[in-house]
């Protein structure tokens, strides 16, 4: 037996992109950061805080959701799977991207709007 799932709270970094695929189905794509805090360990050493950044992508339902009300700095907590993928740009350079594919999500705040 094996599990693929992730599970990520944290912010959104950047509106959702909406796309259509065959039978115009959507797909929203955008950034998430997820942070741990900075600490001291026992011996007095200090440890930065750190960020990550994570690809999400939701289909779907759960895309026209995004395209509604998902904004840059809302706080989101998401469950899926991790997939990789390689593609090969008009160069022949070859990318891999990693991406985490959504299969069920809480909306956990709006940004501060000010």
């Amino acid at each position: 037996m094996s599990v693929n799932k992730a599970i990520l709270i944290g912010n959104v970094g950047r509106d959702p992109e909406i796309r259509y695929m065959a039978e115009n189905k959507p797909i929203a794509s955008f950034s998430l950061a997820t942070t741990e805090r900075a600490y001291t360990t026992a011996a007095g050493v200090n440890v930065p805080e750190k960020t990550e950044w994570h690809n999400i992508v939701m289909w779907g339902k759960n895309a026209e959701f995004a395209d509604k009300y998902i904004r840059k700095g809302a706080k989101l907590y998401i469950e899926g799977k991790i997939r990789t993928r390689v593609w090969e740009d008009k160069n022949t350079i070859k990318h891999t991207v990693t991406e985490i594919y959504v299969d069920t999500f809480d909306f956990l705040g709006q940004p501060n709007r000010q």
